[in-house]
This record gives structure tokens, C-alpha cells and sequence, in this order.
């Protein structure tokens, strides 16, 4: 629309529509009535000239030519003609060709910028020499950061910053100081989202630094002044930390009567087209709550609200000329911030729902018919730009006023149809914030104080930490503290609650797919969008700057579940056919038909290109026969196409486009860290221009091509389907119901949300689980004061003053965490959310259920479902408790069986490849064991899962990770062992364990039944047995003799005079060492318990080979242990960190355990022979177990170790049966030495232990049967002439000998 005069409406083809109940008006009306509206709308100008000689104009051609120069009029010329005091381009940006140091992202706008090294500065392009100067910096990370002023003669690096050079001042908010070369404590502590403005004065000389528009006094006086020193804005910021900078171009957040008439602004305001917008404006506004009742011919106020498009000729006219002027100026950003965006806020200031204003609909309306496309564009563009700028840096106040008015706008603009459409077209996804709800770091500012007068944190805790949730012990004072917190935690959650309506409102608006009357449906917009949204996170993991921020990522996953599932029951109700959400699923063809692209994600059973390679070929029939699938699906236009080599057109398309400070630019997301939420950046190096590579293409050409289609091409019949087109569901297998689930873009929304869990939510609800764990041990350290404090002398009053400060610090600490864990819980861990949580691991559970279902094209599933299905459910157990107990959930019981289903069935599946996920599964199911509920879970699997778990824990220990599985079969045994009922080790019950809620740290829970399973395994397939026990036995030779060398080194370390540091990492390994020794010998345990015959019942082949190996490895391991001085009791009594489990007991009851099922539960006399005949055995170490023997006279000064002092763990039954075996033992020890051979000649040549009992075929040498069946396990030549041994038979010494 130009802005001169002439036909008004030749920009647009429209028709004005009218009442047709009443008589149309065909003309302008009276000269009269037009003249009183003239008057009216546009008033009379005190000055002479032609807007004054206007309104004697009564026919509206020659009206029209005046108000143009009367429009003119409000302009006031005037242009950057060198300001007094400042030096360089009018236009005030970062330096982002000369003026740098270090790795840095920068937005399109050169404002925004991320730290992408150690530490890292940049300053602006302008400088100032005199007078007062201010600019504002927006906080998007409340990392490391320094930011102020700088001269152009610092010299920053990697180490020194902003503030760390002789003329530079800085303000660090994150570790609250200032710095000039040196550093003292200022202002408070910043967060993200806050607003810091940089004050300059160079007449007096000093620097102050503002907070959310609150001075946090001078900082600096007497800086350095005069000829050739001027000031440039700067920051320093490490890795990941991002910030926006604010020269004047926008409107000022704060601009505060502390400086607002005395500082100025870098970039001088549009005064003239503020004037001009503001007075066009008014006019507008006169138009909207005007009226011309043509049959009464007068003018009638009414209410702009109820104001329509449809009306008289003579009111829409007067708009498009209006218009004519306004258009233009609404394509600047500080317009539309300053005035666009205020009107329409004002719109909606009376309350009420957003639907109760019709008017900013009606506005909307005009905009798209009196103003250009490219006009409207920016326009809605820089105001959705303005409103999330607005949104994410408002300040949090008890009623979250603010995020709630701009929300509400954002609604209003969303909710007309075509403005929507080009929103979502033009990337709404970068509007991820409209969902977050930020965290208050400061409760005063917060007013979290008001909401929540009364605090409240746990104060009873169990022997191992653990709060103890019993309320009937409560005190009546701790009763009515804790139900006034929950009071305000109610109220907090309930304001909080209207913001996420709002949120999921937004949301809803985005997924509508009715709005068919310009176009194709926001959904499906929306939808291809949401998939770029995900390539880019899930493509990007390595690069932290361009993914959303994972703080986000949790709150819009929350908002996207709630709009998923009421559009998918709303669809139920429409077609009772399909399923509810309540048993939402995704089908397994979206994984193998090529509709969905899953980027370069890990399937089940490898890479795609792989899988496509090994299942080529394979052919998917429907029963009916109507249609033939093939998973590789060829196009005839990709059988037609000419080859392309795969590089070059990788090249063409991922090529960087544009020329920056030191290579190209790098295209990233806008919605991320930094919050001027430009479209692009530019990536500053001071590094060789090599660094710059384009990034690795997400899905490379493959030689068998797929018939995909690029996420922008898709339309609502490729998603959706038609006649005959089964859209993103093609390919239905065999197994699958033919039941229609619901419309299938919600499916891909869902399959979306689920890879969005994977990708970052549950690192994050991992993380915000710290507040609880500091609630948690501040109040422990308070309690543990007040106890101090009650047995402190009276004599004393030194310490008690020191006490009671500390008392004071840890109260208030406490106060200010539990309004924080307030505001956590109701934001994140409240109930809804984990029943949103717990949807999603229903979800996953039947996705992977009808996957697995499939066959062999189970391998396509992409690895995050499984991954997500296993944290969700740690999440569940792990994270929302105390505050939400898991057991409340409805179906908790059948949900924790189909996980246990999953987790038995898939931890040793064939067609799982990755070595990641078989780790994880493999993990989840070792966790899974150690919890009384979800133990009881696995037992109520059917019982030939059960036997196939079992089955599959049993398989020999080579060739596969084995400690998860040897831990496994621990926890099942847990609690039936000999003195193995204990959750922690004796020694270490008074120190503080690090985390209580470890699966090491529960009570024991064994699984009788599971037990049963494996006896009837091990006794039922010999051959499994052995090789099982074999590799166990293995296994424990490795681990503790690697453990033995280990503390070899450690104590020759604590030995030598000049002070050393052992490695932790050694540490770490040896305690791990350690600790697989005493799993694996209770596994022996387990097994001699269960199954005594495989060891005892000499007709089995392998029984007596391995009851030798295994009285040879008990007394190696009794012989180290319990000698005395020796090298295990040196290095425990060092007692160093990191050896915390390293102790007598665990390995000696284990081994002591082994013996008393051997020889006392069991046949005795052919277990004692071998235990004896082995020449390692030692009487003394049977005797050191309960404190006899020679030690204890040759050292009474020390404390020995005995079973008798473990009154808790071991019983008295125990005990006895350990004195029966050592009385056993010295009979038989004195029995073997009067039996012991007369001459060498009949004692075995390899071992010279035992006597000689075997001869070799063909070369018939002889040894003893031990030696010579340990020998053929690995190798089939003889010990002594190498020929190859074909059988070996007893040997009995001839009487005649």
C-alpha cells in the first residue's frame, strides 16, 4: 500500500459484506454526518494548515489527498549525525569481525551470543568517550560470566576476561563480584532470565550495574578519563553460557527513573515514527469504538470489543487509508514491541477468557486485508518474536501475572486461523518457551515468602538416612507445620496450574486439524516442523549450543501429552471403533515403511543401511491378500532417476551459506539458548579456519533406495491417507489387529514425544532431583546441630554461640530450599506429571509388545523406545518420591509385569545388536531384582519366561559381559546365604552412605522361586552346569588374583617414605575386584545350596574336577585373608577412600558359607578328602574364623576378627555349625597326616600333593586325576612327552610295589 494518495483499496480485491436483513448502503453518507465523523475520528490540529482545512472537505476524494500530509506532519526530521560522545557505526551490534577472542556463536542480528570455549570475549562495535551511557544484557544461562566495559587497548585470552585486564570492569552475577584485575563480592546472584543493565557515567567517572531495574550501587569510581580512553560494552562467558545484548534498538525491559532521564541509549529511539505510530493509532482506535447510525445520522460511542469487519463502507474505507501509513511502520521490531504489542495487550486487560475478545480476531482480519503479505508477515513475526522475548524474561511475581498476559495474547493471535498457519510456517517450534515455566532461584523476589508463609522439611530419618514418612509420630506443632506448607504448596500449584492451561491451549491451536479454510491444516504443519525440531536435538547431541535447552524440553513434553490425549479421546468418541489413550500404542510399520524418518538413530538391530542390506527382499502380505509391501519400497521415479554420486549431492546440500568473521555460517535453531531467538548465527574462531566444517549429512544416500518423502514435501494424504492409502500406517504386518488406533498424525506426534523423552527430559529430572537431596541434607545437618546444641556444656559458652550461628544458616537455608522444592514440585514432580510419565511408559511397554510381536522386524525399532521404557520407570520409582508414591498409580501391579516381561525376555534377544542398549537392559533388570515390588513382578511372568531368564542368566560367564549377570543371581540369594541377611556392611553402618535409595543399599528380598528354576536348570543339563560352574570358577580365580596384585601395589606405595597418592581410578578397580570376588563365591554358594549333587555326586564326569578347583580357590583365598600381618590386613587398616567395602567379613562368611553347605549340610567325608588333599589347605585359617589358633596369643594387643562378634548377622545355628566343621576338620587333618604316603615316589609329579591315581593313554605317564583333568579342560597334550592324550584311566599301585 503506497504511502501517497490515490485509490486506497487498489492493493487488495475484497468485497465488504453486509447485512442483508437491513437496506445496503449504496454511497457516502451525508455531507453532514461525514463531516461530524471526519471531526471525530481524526481532531481538529491546533496548528493552521492543511490538516486544519481538511475537515471542510466533505467529499472524500479530496479528504483523502490532505490527510496524507497531514499524516506527514507528525514527522520531525532528524538523523545519526555523530552524537557528542560516542564514536562508531549508528547501528550498535558486536564486533564480530575484529572484536573477539575465542570460540563463539553469534545470531543473524549480532546481538545474541554463545560461548563455545574455555572463556571466551567479544565487545560492541561502538564506543563512548563522555556523557552517561547505558545498555541492558539478557541473561539466558546463569553460568560463568563476566560483563561491563572495556577500552580497545585490552587484551583478552582463554584466562583473562572482561574485568581481569587494567582497564576493563566487569560484574559477575554468578559468583556475585566485580573485577578489575583483582576481585571483591557485589551485587547478588543472577539467573536466567534476568536483566542486567550497564551503567556508565564518564563525568564523575564511576560504573554501576542494575538488576531487574534495581541499582546494585556504583561499582567503580574513578576510572580512567580523557584524551584517547573510550568504553566499549563487553563480556567474557565460558562454554555453553549465552546472553543478548540490548543497545536501544528494542524497548528497554527496565528502563528504570534511576537512569531513564539522565542515561542514554547507544541506539537513539525512532521518536518520530513512535509520534506517528501512536497518534495513527489513536486514530484506529477512535474508528473501532465508533458507530455512524445512518437512520438516526448521528455518531455512537460503543465498545471497541464488539467491534466487526462488517460494517458501514464509510468505517472500513477510513481504515484502508489509515492503514495506508500504519503498514509500513509495524515492520520494525521496536514498533511493534513499543506499540502494536501494548495495544493488544490492553485489548485483553479486563480479564476474561480469551474467547470474550473478539477484537484482536477482528484486527487480525484487517491486517490481512488492508496490508501486504510481506507487511503482515513481519509484522506477526517481529510480535511473536517480542512476545517470547517478553514471556521468557518477565519477572516471576506470586500470581505469575505476567507470563499469564502474554500467554493469553499469544493465545488470541493463535487463534485466528490464517495468522496461526504462517506462525507454525514460519517455525513456532522456536516458541518451545510459551511452555517452559522457569524456576525462581531468588524465593524473596519470587514471593514465594507471601505464597508460602510456613515451611516445612522432613526431621525423623532411619539408621541409614532415609526420611521415615510415618506421620503418627509427628508432633502436634510438626502436624500444623507441615499441613500450612501443604497449604501453600496447594495454592502455588493451583496458580500454577493456569499457566499450563494457557500452555496446553497454545498447544491444542497448533494441533488443530479442521482449520481447512486456507489451506492445508495447522496440524500438519505443525507436525513437519516438530519432526525438524527433533532431527535437529537428536542429530546434534555432540554439540550442546544448538540443542534446546533440556529445561524446556520437560515442560513442552508435558503440554504435548495433555493436547496428544484429549485430541485422541475426543477422536474416540467420535469413532468408538478405535482405541482410547489410555492404551496408546504406536504400530510397528511406522518403523520399517520409510513414512517416518528416524535420522541416523540406532535400530535394534543396527544401522538401517545394514538392516536394509540383510532383509532385502522380504515381502509383507496382508491376510486378504489385497496388496503386497516391500519394506524397501522403490518408486518408479527413484528406478528412472540418473545416479548421482551420494557426495556431491551431500555437498550441494548441507554446503554453508553466507561469509562470516573466519569461515561460514553455521545455521542453528533460534528457539535455544540465546534469547534474541534470531534465525541463523554466525560462528567466530580466532582458531584455524580448518575447525569450519559442514556438519556430517543425517541421512546419507543408501545404494537401495527408500521411498521417503522430504519432511516439508509431506501433505495430509501422505500422513493421514486416503482410499486405498494407508498413509503412515502402509505395511500393516500379519500380527498386527486390523483396528483403526486413531488418527495417524497424532501417532507421529506421540512416536515424537517419546524420542523427546529419550533425547533430554529424563537427564533433566534427574537433575532437579538435586533440591530434594539438598533439602534433605541440610535438614539432617540441622538435626544432627540441635543434638549438639543439647549436649553442649553449660561451661561452654563459646561453642554454643558457634552452634546456634550454624543452627541459624542451616534454618534458613532450609527455608529458602523447601519454597524452591515447592515450586519444583508443583512445576515438575507433581501428580500429574508423573501420571504423564507413567503414560509414557505404558505407551513404550504395548509399542514394544506388538513390535516384538513381528518377528524379525522387531530389529527396526529404533533402541530410544526400549531406553525410554526403562528410565520412565526409574524416573517413576526414583525421582518423584516422596512427594508421589508410585504404588498409587492405577494398574502399578500389571505395568511393573509387562516391564519385567520385557526386560527377561529382551536382555539376551539375538536380534538386539547394540552393545549399548544389551548393557542397558541387562542393568534395568539387575535394578529390577533388588526391590521387593518389581521382584514379585518378575515371579508373576509366565513361568517358561521365567525358565528362559533363568536359562539365559545360567550361560557360561566367556564371551559376555558377566558381572551384571553374576550380580544378578547375588540379589536373588540375598537373605538366604550364611550371614547374608545385612543391607550394609558392619564396618560401615556408622558412616553416611552416599546415596541410600542405590539398588547395593536395599533389603534383601530373595526369590525362592527363581532359585527353584535355576536347581531345576543346573540339575536337569549337566553339560550346562559345568560349563556354568567352570566359568564361574574362572572367573573368581581372575578376580581375585587381580585383586591380590592390586593391593601389592598399594601397600608398597603407603611404604615408601617420600609421600605418594594412590590413583583413585586403581582404588576404584581393586574395591571393584573385590567386591566380584564375594559376588562370585556366593553365587558358589547359591549353587552348592541348591544343587549339592553337582559337586558331591561323583558319577556326573565333572564333579569331582570341580569340587578340587573349588576347594583349591577357597583355601588360596582363606590363606591370604587370614594370615597374619599379612597384606590384606595392612592394607585395610589403612582404611583408604575408595577401599570402603574392602573388609574381613563379606569375603570370610562367603567362603565360610561354601564350607559349612560342603561339610556340614551335605556328605562329608568326600568333600573333607579333597579339601584336605589340596596343599594349600591350612588348619589354622578354619580356626582364625572364630578367633583361635596361634594368632591370638602372638599378638593379644590386637583385635581379631571372629564370627562370635557378629551376634547381628550371624545365628546361633550358624555359629554352631561352623564350630561342628573346624571339630571335624582337626580330626580329619590329624587322621590325613598319620595316612601320608612313605615314599616321593608314589606322590604325583606335577603337584606333589596328592598320590598318584591316573595313567595317560597312549604314553602312560601318571599324575594325580586333579592334575590331569585340569590340564585336559585346556589342552590335550601330555605334561611331559606332548604327545596328544586319548584317555586317561585309574591307576592303582600293584600290591607286589
Amino acid at each position: 500500500m503506497s504511502s501517497k494518495g490515490g485509490t486506497v483499496l487498489s492493493r487488495r480485491n475484497y468485497r465488504l459484506a453486509s447485512d442483508t436483513d437491513k437496506p445496503k448502503v449504496t454511497g457516502i453518507v451525508n455531507e453532514k454526518l461525514l463531516s461530524d465523523y471526519l471531526h471525530h475520528v481524526f481532531p481538529a490540529s491546533s496548528k493552521p494548515g492543511p490538516a486544519s482545512a481538511a475537515y471542510r472537505l466533505v467529499d472524500y476524494p479530496r479528504f483523502l489527498l490532505v490527510f496524507g500530509s497531514m499524516v506527514d506532519l507528525l514527522y520531525v526530521e532528524y538523523s545519526f549525525v555523530g552524537i557528542e560522545g560516542c564514536l562508531g557505526p549508528s547501528t550498535v551490534v558486536l564486533d564480530h569481525s575484529s572484536g573477539f577472542e575465542g570460540l563463539l556463536f553469534v545470531d543473524d542480528d549480532l546481538l545474541g551470543v554463545i560461548g563455545h570455549s574455555n572463556f571466551s570475549s567479544i565487545r560492541a562495535t561502538t564506543c563512548v568517550y563522555k556523557g552517561k551511557w547505558v545498555y541492558e544484557v539478557l541473561i539466558s544461562s546463569q553460568g560463568l560470566m563476566q560483563i561491563g566495559w572495556c577500552t580497545l587497548n585490552c587484551r583478552f585470552n582463554q584466562e583473562e576476561g572482561v574485568g581481569d585486564t587494567p582497564d576493563s570492569y566487569a560484574y559477575d552475577g554468578n559468583r556475585v563480584r566485580k573485577w578489575n584485575v583483582t576481585t571483591t563480592n557485589y551485587g547478588k546472584s543472577w539467573a536466567a532470565g534476568d536483566i542486567v543493565s550497564c551503567l556508565i557515567d564518564l563525568d564523575e567517572g564511576t560504573i554501576t550495574f542494575c538488576l531487574n531495574g534495581q541499582s546494585l550501587g556504583v561499582a567503580f569510581s574513578n576510572i580512567k578519563t580523557g584524551p584517547g580512553v573510550a568504553y566499549f560494552p563487553a563480556i567474557s562467558l565460558s562454554f555453553k553460557e549465552s546472553v543478548a545484548f540490548n543497545f536501544g534498538s528494542r524497548p528497554l525491559r527496565y528502563p528504570s527513573h534511576f537512569y531513564a532521564y539522565t542515561y542514554r541509549f547507544y541506539v537513539i529511539p525512532p521518536t518520530t515514527d513512535l509520534i506517528k505510530a501512536n497518534r495513527l493509532l489513536g486514530y484506529l482506535k477512535t474508528v473501532l469504538s465508533t458507530y455512524i447510525d445512518t437512520q438516526e445520522e448521528k455518531l455512537v460511542e460503543r465498545d471497541s470489543g464488539v467491534w466487526q469487519i462488517q460494517g458501514d463502507p464509510t468505517i472500513l474505507v477510513t481504515l484502508a487509508h489509515i492503514f495506508n501509513h500504519f503498514a509500513p511502520l509495524m515492520c520494525k521490531v521496536y514498533l511493534v514491541e513499543d506499540v502494536l504489542m501494548n495495544f493488544l495487550l490492553s485489548i485483553l486487560e479486563g480479564g476474561g477468557s480469551v474467547e470474550e475478545h473478539p477484537l484482536i480476531q477482528q484486527l487480525l482480519d484487517l491486517f490481512w486485508l488492508l496490508m501486504e503479505d510481506h507487511e503482515v508477515s513481519e509484522c506477526l513475526k517481529q510480535l511473536m518474536m517480542s512476545l517470547l522475548r517478553a514471556y521468557r524474561f518477565s519477572p516471576i511475581i506470586p500470581d505469575l501475572g505476567f507470563q499469564i498476559h502474554y500467554l493469553r495474547l499469544t493465545t488470541a493471535i493463535l487463534r485466528h486461523e490464517k495468522s496461526r498457519k504462517y506462525l507454525i510456517t514460519f517455525d513456532v517450534l522456536r516458541s518451545v518457551v510459551f511452555f517452559y515455566i522457569k524456576t525462581p532461584l531468588r524465593v524473596k523476589e519470587a514471593g514465594l515468602e507471601e505464597l508460602i508463609p510456613t515451611t516445612w522439611w522432613p526431621t525423623r530419618f532411619d539408621k541409614e538416612g532415609k526420611d521415615e514418612r510415618d506421620t503418627r509420630e509427628e508432633t502436634p506443632e510438626e502436624r500444623l507445620r507441615r499441613r500450612a506448607y501443604e497449604r501453600g504448596c496447594h495454592r502455588l500449584k493451583k496458580r500454577i496450574e493456569v499457566v499450563e492451561e494457557l500452555q496446553v491451549q497454545i498447544l491444542r491451536l497448533m494441533l488443530n486439524n479442521k482449520d481447512k479454510g486456507t489451506g492445508e491444516a495447522s496440524r500438519y504443519i505443525f507436525l513437519n516442523k516438530f519432526r525438524k525440531f527433533l532431527q535437529e536435538n537428536a542429530s546434534n547431541r555432540g554439540n550442546p549450543t544448538v540443542l534446546c535447552p533440556p529445561e524446556y524440553m520437560v515442560c513442552f513434553i508435558h503440554r504435548l501429552i495433555t493436547a496428544i490425549r484429549s485430541y485422541w479421546d475426543e477422536g474416540k468418541r467420535k469413532s468408538p471403533g478405535s482405541i482410547s489413550s489410555e492404551d496408546a500404542y504406536v504400530p510397528p510399520q511406522l518403523f520399517y515403511n520409510g513414512k517416518v524418518d528416524y535420522f541416523d538413530l540406532q535400530r535394534l538391530g543396527g544401522l538401517l543401511s545394514h538392516l536394509k542390506k540383510t532383509l532385502k527382499g522380504w515381502d509383507l502380505l496382508q491376510p486378504t491378500g489385497s496388496f503386497i509391501v516391500l519394506f524397501i519400497y522403490l518408486s518408479m521415479t527413484d528406478l528412472n532417476q540418473p545416479k548421482v554420486p551420494a557426495q556431491k549431492h551431500i555437498q550441494q546440500n548441507n554446503r554453508p551459506s553466507g561469509a562470516v568473521a573466519m569461515g561460514g555460517a553455521l545455521a542453528r535453531p533460534s528457539w535455544l539458548s540465546s534469547p534474541t531467538l534470531g534465525r541463523a548465527n554466525r560462528f567466530l574462531s580466532t582458531a584455524a579456519v580448518s575447525l569450519m566444517t559442514p556438519r556430517r549429512p543425517l541421512a546419507p544416500p543408501e545404494k537401495v533406495k527408500v521411498r521417503t518423502l522430504a519432511v516439508e514435501q509431506r501433505t495430509e494424504e501422505d500422513i493421514e491417507g486416503s482410499h486405498g492409502n494407508d498413509g503412515l500406517l502402509l505395511g500393516r504386518p500379519f500380527e498386527e489387529p486390523d483396528q483403526p488406533i486413531t488418527e495417524k498424525s497424532l501417532l507421529e506426534i506421540l512416536d515424537g514425544v517419546v524420542m523427546m523423552y529419550n533425547l533430554s527430559v529424563h537427564q533433566q529430572l534427574g537433575k532437579m532431583v538435586v533440591v530434594s537431596d539438598d533439602v534433605h541434607e541440610y535438614a539432617v545437618a540441622l538435626k544432627d546441630t540441635d543434638e549438639k546444641i543439647a549436649r553442649c556444656p553449660s561451661r561452654r559458652p563459646d561453642i554454643l554461640e558457634e552452634l546456634q550461628k550454624t543452627q541459624k544458616v542451616f534454618a534458613e537455608k532450609l527455608n529458602h530450599l523447601s519454597r524452591r522444592l515447592a515450586w519444583i514440585n508443583a512445576t515438575i514432580y507433581s501428580k500429574e506429571k508423573m501420571l504423564d510419565v507413567y503414560w509414557l511408559l505404558q505407551v513404550c511397554i504395548r509399542t514394544i509388545e506388538h513390535a516384538d510381536s513381528t518377528g524379525s522386524l522387531f530389529t527396526f525399532m529404533p533402541e530410544f523406545y526400549l531406553n525410554v521404557a526403562m528410565n520412565s520407570y526409574s524416573a517413576l520409582k526414583n525421582y518423584f518420591s516422596p512427594s508421589n508414591c508410585m504404588e498409587e498409580l492405577p494398574g502399578y501391579e500389571d505395568t511393573l509385569a509387562q516391564l519385567a516381561a520385557i526386560l527377561a525376555k529382551h536382555f539376551a534377544d539375538p536380534r538386539i545388536v547394540g552393545t549399548d542398549i544389551k548393557d542397558s537392559l541387562m542393568q534395568a533388570l539387575a535394578s529390577y531384582v533388588c526391590y521387593p515390588q518389581s521382584l514379585r513382578a518378575v515371579e508373576r511372568i509366565p513361568e517358561e519366561q521365567r525358565m528362559a531368564m533363568m536359562r539365559n542368566l545360567l550361560a557360561p560367564y566367556e564371551q559376555r559381559p558377566w558381572a551384571q549377570t553374576n550380580w544378578i543371581l547375588v540379589r536373588l540369594w540375598r537373605g538366604c546365604g550364611f550371614g547374608y541377611r545385612y543391607t550394609r556392611l558392619p564396618h560401615l553402618l556408622k558412616t553416611k552412605p552416599e546415596d541410600a535409595n542405590l539398588p547395593s543399599l536395599q533389603k534383601p528380598c530373595p526369590s525362592l522361586l527363581l532359585q527353584r528354576h535355576m536347581a531345576e536348570l543346573l540339575s536337569q543339563d549337566k553339560d550346562m552346569a559345568a560349563s556354568f560352574l567352570n566359568s564361574v570358577l574362572n572367573q573368581l580365580n581372575w578376580a581375585f588374583s587381580e585383586f591380590i596384585g592390586m593391593i601389592q601395589e598399594i601397600q608398597q606405595a603407603a611404604e615408601w617414605p617420600e609421600r605418594n597418592f594412590v590413583d583413585t581410578r586403581q582404588l576404584k578397580v581393586c574395591a571393584t575386584c573385590f567386591d566380584l570376588s564375594v559376588s562370585l563365591l556366593r553365587v558358589l554358594e547359591m549353587t552348592i545350596t541348591l544343587v549339592p549333587e553337582i559337586f558331591l555326586d561323583w558319577t556326573r564326569p565333572s564333579a569331582e574336577l570341580l569340587l578340587r578347583r573349588l576347594a583349591q580357590l577357597l583355601n588360596q583365598v582363606l590363606n591370604r585373608v587370614t594370615a597374619e600381618r599379612n597384606l590384606f590386613d595392612r592394607v585395610v587398616n589403612l582404611r583408604l577412600p575408595g577401599l570402603e567395602s574392602v573388609d574381613h567379613y563379606p569375603i570370610l562368611v562367603a567362603v565360610t558359607g561354601i564350607l559349612v553347605r560342603i561339610l556340614v549340610d551335605s556328605d562329608k567325608q568326600g568333600a573333607a578328602s579333597v579339601l584336605l588333599s589340596d596343599p594349600c589347605f591350612q588348619l589354622r585359617s578354619i580356626q582364625y574364623l572364630l578367633g583361635e589358633g596361634d594368632a591370638r596369643a602372638a599378638s593379644a594387643d590386637r583385635k581379631h576378627f571372629s564370627l562370635h562378634t557378629y551376634t547381628d548377622y550371624i545365628s546361633t545355628e550358624e555359629e554352631q555349625k561352623v564350630e561342628q566343621m573346624l571339630t571335624f576338620l582337626t580330626e580329619e587333618s590329624k587322621q590325613a597326616a598319620a595316612s601320608t604316603p612313605t615314599s616321593e615316589d608314589d606322590l604325583c609329579p606335577i603337584c606333589y600333593a596328592h598320590s598318584i591315581s591316573a595313567i595317560f593313554k597312549p604314553c602312560s605317564h601318571k599324575s594325580c586325576k586333579a592334575c590331569i583333568n585340569q590340564h585336559l579342560m585346556n589342552n590335550k597334550d601330555c605334561f611331559f612327552c606332548k604327545a596328544t592324550i586319548t584317555g586317561v584311566d585309574d591307576y592303582t599301585k600293584p600290591a607286589s610295589s
